[in-house]
């Protein structure tokens, strides 16, 4: 047993933001913020929903496979920053494209795509699904504090989206400790005549040295036990698929690992850091622009808050 992907989708919003652009609001520069984090560019929601961009993503997903939404059998949404608490993204989607079945969240941060990626092939290898969608939107916009250039810079807006079946070959490793003191996300205040405003904002916070050091470490460590719990190498993967970030960690994570930097995917230049949206939009452009074989051995790797990390290793 295993799990394999049969159609991909993303969306992005119409709004794009170059670095030159935020060179007018922030102290910052192009040559920065290309050199430093990897983007050139990220999409914004101006009137999207993270809902909206769910929504966008499944039937791009659904339209590429070729599977009707009446043979899905599980949605499982991933975010960080859905408009509302219930409903859920998951069972949103599930509502938009018509699917008669159960659906729900998951939230491991910028890791959250892999988890649920996990949850899905455990579904399948049990039996009780057929068919998954797992769909991922972000509208980070929301979240970040506009004038902070440390973060500003780094985030952007997106979805992305797979359905995934049986396959003959999966292994993972999954990673969560808790920390808060190298990023934390505090969630919007509410009045309450019982407890008074601590006055933090629902900003991300991000210690960016500290990130770095984490998100290297568990990519490398991370890929190494899935590859061992699969019985291969890691010479054997032919394509990396990374949480996109910062260039730079997947530059120093590929050299760690002693492999060329080709093996890994990045699309960071053209829509930043979408959180738990990043794996997905990165697989369903890795599939339509690399056009991967039959049999590859594809890995998906990421990391974020949680402070969590996770990787997996299967056969496309």
């Amino acid at each position: 047993m295993g799990i394999k992907i049969s159609g991909t989708g993303f969306y992005v919003p119409e709004r794009v933001v170059s670095n030159n652009d935020l060179e007018k609001m922030v102290e910052t520069s192009d040559e920065w913020i290309t050199q430093r984090v990897g983007v050139k560019t990220r999409h914004i929601a101006e009137d999207e929903t993270a809902v909206d961009m769910a929504v966008s993503a499944a039937e791009d997903a659904l339209k590429k496979s070729g599977i009707p939404a009446s043979e899905i059998d599980m949605v499982i949404g991933t975010t960080i920053t859905s408009d509302l608490i219930c409903p859920t993204v998951g069972g949103a989607v599930a509502g938009a494209i018509g699917a008669d079945c159960p659906a729900f969240d998951l939230n491991s941060a910028c890791s959250g795509f892999v988890f649920a990626f996990d949850i899905a092939e455990k579904y399948l290898r049990a039996g009780a699904a057929k068919k998954i969608l797992i769909v991922s939107a972000e509208r980070m916009s929301k979240i970040i504090d506009w004038t902070d250039r440390s973060t500003c810079v780094i985030f952007g807006d997106g979805a992305g989206a797979a359905i995934v079946e049986d396959g003959d070959m999966y292994e993972s490793v999954l990673y969560t400790d808790g920390d808060d003191s190298v990023i934390k996300i505090p969630n919007y205040s509410i009045a309450n005549p019982f407890r008074g405003d601590d006055g933090i904002k629902p900003y991300v916070y991000m210690n960016g040295q500290e990130t770095f050091k984490f998100a290297v470490n568990k990519v490398v460590s991370d890929i190494r036990a899935a590859a061992e719990k699969a019985g291969i190498s890691v010479q054997d993967i032919d394509y990396i698929i990374p949480h996109q970030a910062n260039i730079r960690i997947i530059q120093f994570a590929a050299k760690r690992l002693g492999l060329p930097e080709e093996k890994f995917f990045t699309n960071i230049q053209s829509y930043g850091n979408t959180s738990s949206a990043s794996v997905p939009m990165a697989l369903a452009e890795f599939s339509e622009s690399v056009g991967p074989k039959s049999g590859d051995i594809i890995a998906l790797t990421a990391f974020g808050g949680g402070l969590s990390s996770g990787a997996c290793v299967f056969k496309w």
